[in-house]
């Protein structure tokens, strides 16, 4: 396993986070057995995972009570990120909500503490200020973004120097931070926690066309806004998808690499890119995923990766926001 220390923070991290949202079920996840969270979350730690991605609103505090219920006797050997919801973000909020995170994961200091998404009706100064009052009394060590654009992380880095990391989504399928959010990122020194890393499984060759991805996997603006749990109000690209989807399924072929390894290196070779926030909902999940950390990708692979989804990154265009066409970024 490869570690990375975040900026203004002596948290020392996994390059492979575990996305402790699956492990919950319900959503679109399906029933989930905790046996089964339970060794995913060990078997992460086992691998050399030591960064663990939960919110507030996985499980409406179920994520975290799991964390705590398989880590507790090694607390002390990892990093949890966890969330605030948007909601909570006026100065007395920030403070209630810390406390009912850090009840969550029964621990005196939270190590990062993010802001799930933007939220414009309430003053981001006046939350910035929350969190670095949490950070001088302690209560947390260090705080981030999620979901950020380029107006709101500049807002955000003009209250304070000391945002350690901002969350966005982000694959070979899905490479809209790349025209301007990630080279603000890259320039402020803002590494990137890429989550969706395998674009809900699509990046691991399970769906050969469109109409095999079930609708809890087709909202995303890559479907047609005719599938059933779509909210945005576009025709999708399926055929530019499954194109760029065919084209990586050879490169990996040519590798010899399986898809979803070969996927997770080329965002791990990513200039800006912190960790890559990979779920599993069993040990084997997890322990095939760990195994992106041992391929290096030659440089004319990535080039190739690049090419194959340089199509469909254009066609996609700069709204970052996976799943609705009037864009929560700014």
């Amino acid at each position: 396993m490869k570690y990375t220390t975040l900026p203004n923070t002596d948290l020392k991290v996994s390059r492979i986070a575990f996305g402790a949202w699956a492990i919950v079920g319900g959503f679109n996840w399906g029933p989930q057995d905790e046996k089964d969270s339970i060794e995913a979350l060990q078997a992460a730690y086992e691998a050399g995972i030591n960064f663990f991605d939960t919110a507030e609103a996985y499980g409406n505090g179920a994520s975290e009570n799991l964390i705590n219920k398989a880590l507790s006797d090694v607390k002390d050997k990892i990093v949890v990120a966890t969330k605030l919801k948007p909601e909570d973000f006026a100065y007395q909020s920030v403070k209630k909500a810390c406390e009912a995170r850090l009840k969550a994961l029964q621990t005196d200091s939270l190590d990062l503490l993010q802001l799930h998404w933007p939220n414009h009706d309430i003053p981001l100064e006046e939350t910035i200020s929350a969190l670095e009052a949490l950070k001088s009394e302690g209560k947390i060590r260090a705080f981030g973004v999620s979901n950020f654009g380029v107006q709101d992380l500049k807002e955000c880095l003009s209250y304070s120097d000391q945002v350690a990391s901002n969350q966005l989504p982000y694959n070979l399928l899905w490479r809209a931070i790349e025209f301007e959010i990630l080279p603000l990122c890259i320039e402020k020194n803002v590494p990137v926690l890429c989550y969706s890393p395998l674009m809900q499984g699509l990046l691991t060759g399970k769906f050969a066309s469109p109409e095999q991805v079930p609708d809890d996997r087709a909202r995303t603006r890559h479907f047609s806004k005719e599938r059933a749990q779509t909210r945005h109000q576009e025709f999708g690209k399926e055929q530019e998808t499954f194109a760029a989807i065919e084209a990586i399924r050879r490169i990996a072929e040519k590798a010899n690499l399986p898809m979803g390894s070969l996927s997770l290196a080329w965002l791990l070779a990513q200039p800006g890119v912190g960790s890559v926030i990979v779920g599993g909902r069993n040990g084997e999940q997890v322990r095939r995923n760990v195994e992106a950390m041992e391929v290096q990708l030659p440089d004319t692979i990535v080039s190739e990766l690049n090419q194959a989804t340089d199509h469909l990154k254009q066609v996609l265009g700069a709204n970052a926001d996976l799943w609705q066409s009037d864009s929560r970024y700014r």
